[in-house]
């Protein structure tokens, strides 16, 4: 059998390598764009504030370790066309500008996303960068060397983890977000606090412009400025634009293969797209969200490696389904642990749920611990079955951990009921003998009874 994936990143990498160890004799190629393949682009803004020098340490897997193992891999090679009446891929040689057929037995698609990039004014000029691949990743940590004044486009999970690297390294940063707070996939009582900690954490290198956005670059060659929708103007040695990414699907699509209402590409359980033979993992594919059970594009690297494992047992004759994701995510700022699990509340509103929730700041250890802090708790549960939607936690304490308990009862549909009877473990060093956990759903059953 002879798979060909396109892409290798995260997605297509896994892949690749669980084909290979399912069907040994297959014959496995990934074609890529890409210089590199199987890396770790969610290690760029480490690499980028200097937490390592070597940027090798992001490479999961070289292409040498792949072809030793059997697997064929064509780095920047596009793959410009699929042809699935004669199952085929056109592949164009960026290096030579040559272009050949390729054939296939199953196929799977593992494209990623790319930087949505806004409509401005001068956006060809110099030191404006995106952050995707490691190339992206060198470049950004070189100019910023070079830099003082740094400007971020958009306020999401890579603005702020990207924040924190540049004030690793003194440089004064100015984000522009078009929401009234930074993080706006959380709800805005928590991160109107993610913000303020942000502003009151950085010694000053740190101004945020929300509900406004940019307008025009300004510059010759390279970027020295920019002007802003609502008039303002400041100086600026380089910018990163990071105000989301898009799906890759333009192949797909040409190639008669279904998007999803989330213009991702759609795909059953078994990670099949309406083609037979032809699979798409990844960011590139649509997801189903688990509580409200409808189509969502939520792209990170843990859920595509889930789907490339099984999009390859499948293509390799297997049977394994992925049933969705809850979407969630952690990230920090200093020693501020961010998180988040299920529905928002303005989600779960906006989907038609009847929502009760609360927001709790207690203590992660015993209070005379030394190293005891605070997190803060938001759980939104639904008020006619009780069952909990999601969860949101903050703080320089535990956070994640607490994140991390509720998804594994999303999963299982835990109502605020069963989240009061957990059983969860204490001493002084780990939690208070009353968690978190367990005193916002006292406050949410007093709520909901």
């Amino acid at each position: 059998m002879k798979i060909i994936i396109i892409g290798g990143v995260a997605a297509g990498a896994k892949a690749a390598a669980k084909s290979k160890r399912m069907l040994p004799d297959s014959e496995i190629h990934i074609y890529t764009a890409d210089s590199h393949v199987s890396y770790s682009s969610c290690g760029l803004p480490y690499y980028i504030a200097g937490d390592f020098e070597d940027w090798h340490k992001l490479v999961v897997r070289t292409v040498e370790e792949f072809e030793k193992s059997g697997i064929n891999i064509h780095t920047e090679n596009l793959v410009t066309k699929i042809l699935p009446t004669d199952k085929k891929i056109l592949v164009k040689d960026l290096r030579l500008g040559t272009s050949q057929f390729v054939e296939y037995d199953k196929l799977i698609i593992a494209t990623g996303s790319i930087p949505y990039i806004p409509e401005i004014k001068n956006s060809n000029l110099k030191n404006i960068f995106t952050l995707r691949t490691l190339e992206d990743g060198i470049n950004i940590r070189e100019a910023m060397r070079k830099s003082q004044n740094i400007t971020l486009i958009g306020g999401g999970y890579i603005s702020v983890e990207l924040i924190e690297s540049f004030i690793k390294n003194n440089k004064n940063v100015t984000l522009i977000e078009r929401s009234p707070f930074i993080l706006s996939v959380f709800d805005e009582e928590i991160s109107s606090l993610i913000q303020t900690f942000i502003l009151e954490n950085s010694n000053g290198l740190v101004k945020i412009i929300n509900e406004d956005y940019i307008s025009e670059f300004v510059g010759d060659e390279y970027v020295h400025g920019v002007v802003t929708a609502n008039g303002l103007g400041f100086e600026t040695d380089m910018v990163v634009i990071a105000a989301g990414v898009r799906p890759v699907v333009d192949i797909a699509k040409e190639a008669g293969i279904e998007l999803g209402i989330t213009g991702a590409i759609k795909v059953n359980s078994r990670m099949e797209t309406n083609i037979q033979d032809i699979y798409a993992c990844g960011d590139c594919a649509e997801k189903v969200n688990m509580i409200s059970h409808t189509p969502v594009w939520v792209p990170l690297g843990s859920t595509a490696n889930k789907e490339g494992r099984v999009a390859a047992i499948n293509a390799c004759g297997g049977v394994e389904d992925f049933e969705g994701i809850l979407g969630s995510a952690v990230l920090r700022f200093h020693a501020l642990s961010i998180s988040m699990t299920g529905l928002s509340e303005k989600l779960a509103q906006k989907l038609g749920f009847d929502t009760v929730s609360v927001v709790i700041t207690k203590r992660d250890k015993a209070g005379y611990m030394p190293e005891v802090k605070n997190v803060t708790l938001k759980i939104v549960a639904d008020r006619r079955s009780h069952k909990i939607l999601g969860a949101q936690a903050i703080g320089c304490g535990d956070a994640d951990k607490r994140v991390n308990t509720i998804s594994m009862g999303l999963i299982n549909g835990m109502r605020v009921e069963d989240l009061l009877d957990a059983d969860l473990t204490y001493a002084p060093p780990f939690s208070t003998s009353i968690d978190i956990l367990i005193s916002a759903a006292r406050i949410l059953k007093s709520k909901l009874n």
